[in-house]
Parts: structure tokens; C-alpha cells; sequence
């Protein structure tokens, strides 16, 4: 790891919170909007652009990243290409099952939507962890990236609206719902954080992520407890999202695991920038202690 590789963009600390003077308004008046129009969410095309801008966003910023690294252009083909195919199979297989109902409770015995979150995590986190070409893109790439491209978080604001409208349970959308929206908003603040190149920064954004996971740790215990089967502790007057109805099921079944994916790479990153900001000073001070041996 360089020192170049790691010198991040700086960027006014007082920024960070002025972010969210327009952000919150924006988010307020989307939410509004759905509420007060609930054809909009029925037509399904929220949840639709809610997929395809987490999709989007992930596919330009790998590469974007890559093309930050020394990876020759070949290299950074092939990468981008192991990445996206695999996720791009996958939203693929999470939209047909949906449209299909294959996560409807009553159509398997089996624990679909369960396997649908977690089987991409058990599948892609290890690879994606672990590998060094993610270390090189992660080092390239400036650590306010990984946490900004959330924004799209606040979409999860949709399962408020639905709550309003009858159409999911409080005990499910409520704490979901307020989860992703604060996560979506807070994400422009811890990316500007970051972007300073403090310590202070990264541990914003470091805090950020823990937000981000304990939603998702949340928003999924309550499905599953609100939901029919096994575990099913509540039982609401309206189906929850485990239900496995479309559009909404294909939140849990691609969105939450393209986050939380998203959020060990940040934490994976930021831990291998602060290990080199640590090393730096090491570095730099050791000519000086030469004349001294």
C-alpha cells in the first residue's frame, strides 16, 4: 500500500452537516409523495428504480475505483467483470423469483427469501474480504465513495408510507423504515467526514456503518418474527414483507445484501486506511533516525 494510495480528498469539515439542509427536505417531500399518491409505490416503479440505482451505482463506482488502481486495462476488465456478472445474475434471479412468487410463504416448505439474503453474503463476502485486487481498488479508491453511494438508503422510506396505508405492520416498517431513511441521510455527512482525512472522519464513518448494520440486524429479525413460518413470534393484522409479495420482497432479497456488502467493504477499507495512516509517521521519521545508528 502507498502513501499516494491512500491520501484522500480534503474537503471542509463544516460541510459535512450542511449536506443534510437539502438532503432532509428532499426526503421529506418523497415521502410525502408516496403517501399522499400510494399508485405510485403500487406501480411497483419506486421498488424498480430502487434496485436498478443500487445496481447502477455499484457497477460505476467499481469501476470508477479501478480505473484509480495501476491494474492494467485487461486486469480491470476481468475484475470488473467477476464482480458484476455474479451480481448482475443475481438481481436477475431475485427479480424473476419474485415476479414469479417464488418467495410467497405458502408456495415451499423451504426458507426462500432467508436464503435469498443471506446465501449472496456466505457466497460473495469471503472473495470480496479477502481478495488483494478488492485491496488495490479499496486503496485507490477515496473512502467517502463507499459511504455516499447509500444515499440511495432513503428509498427504504417506502415501507413508512406502506405502514400509513395499512399495508405492512409497525412492528416490521417502522423500525425498517426510520432505519434506512437515517441511514440514507446520514450518509452524505459521514461521507464528507471521511473525505477530510482525519481520524475523527473515519471513525464517523466507521459509527455510519454500524448505524447502516444495525438497521439491516433490525429490519430482518422483525421480518422474520413478523412473518409466517417457524419463528413467527407476532402475528399482524397485515402480511409483512416475508411474505414474499412483489415489488416489495426484492428489498430484502437483493437490496439488503448489496448493502451490507457495501458496508463491510467500507469498514474493510477504512481499517486498511488507517493502518496505513499509522505507518506513515514510521515511515517518514525513519530517514532521520539513520544518523543515530
Amino acid at each position: 500500500m502507498t502513501t499516494e494510495a491512500v491520501r484522500p480528498a480534503i474537503v471542509p469539515s463544516g460541510d459535512a452537516w450542511r449536506g443534510l439542509l437539502w438532503l432532509a427536505p428532499l426526503t421529506a417531500l418523497w415521502l410525502l409523495l408516496i403517501f399522499a399518491l400510494p399508485a405510485i409505490q403500487a406501480s411497483g416503479v419506486p421498488t424498480t428504480a430502487h434496485q436498478l440505482a443500487a445496481h447502477g451505482l455499484i457497477a460505476l463506482g467499481l469501476w470508477l475505483g479501478l480505473e484509480q488502481t495501476s491494474l492494467t486495462p485487461n486486469q480491470r476488465r476481468v475484475t470488473w467483470l467477476a464482480v458484476m456478472i455474479p451480481d448482475t445474475l443475481w438481481l436477475a434471479i431475485a427479480w424473476s423469483a419474485a415476479i414469479n412468487g417464488v418467495f410467497h410463504t405458502d408456495t415451499s416448505s423451504l426458507p426462500v427469501l432467508p436464503s435469498a439474503i443471506f446465501l449472496p453474503l456466505i457466497i460473495g463476502a469471503p472473495p470480496l474480504l479477502f481478495s488483494k485486487r478488492i485491496g488495490q481498488v479499496l486503496d485507490a479508491m477515496p473512502a467517502s465513495w463507499l459511504v455516499a453511494l447509500q444515499l440511495y438508503r432513503i428509498f427504504g422510506g417506502w415501507a413508512l408510507a406502506a405502514w400509513l396505508h395499512s399495508a405492512l405492520p409497525g412492528a416490521f416498517a417502522v423500525p425498517a423504515g426510520i432505519g434506512d431513511v437515517l441511514t440514507g441521510l446520514f450518509a452524505l455527512p459521514a461521507a464528507l467526514a471521511v473525505a477530510t482525512g482525519t481520524a475523527e472522519g473515519r471513525r464517523a464513518a466507521t459509527f455510519w456503518n454500524i448505524l447502516g448494520l444495525a438497521d439491516f440486524a433490525v429490519a430482518i429479525t422483525m421480518g422474520v418474527i413478523t412473518s409466517p413460518g417457524p419463528l413467527q413470534l407476532i402475528v399482524p393484522d397485515v402480511q409483512s414483507i416475508g411474505a414474499g409479495a412483489y415489488p416489495g420482497v426484492l428489498t430484502p432479497a437483493f437490496v439488503v445484501p448489496s448493502s451490507i456488502m457495501l458496508h463491510m467493504l467500507s469498514l474493510r477499507q477504512l481499517r486498511r486506511r488507517s493502518r496505513a495512516e499509522a505507518a506513515r509517521p514510521q515511515t517518514e521519521t525513519a530517514p532521520q533516525a539513520a544518523p543515530f545508528l
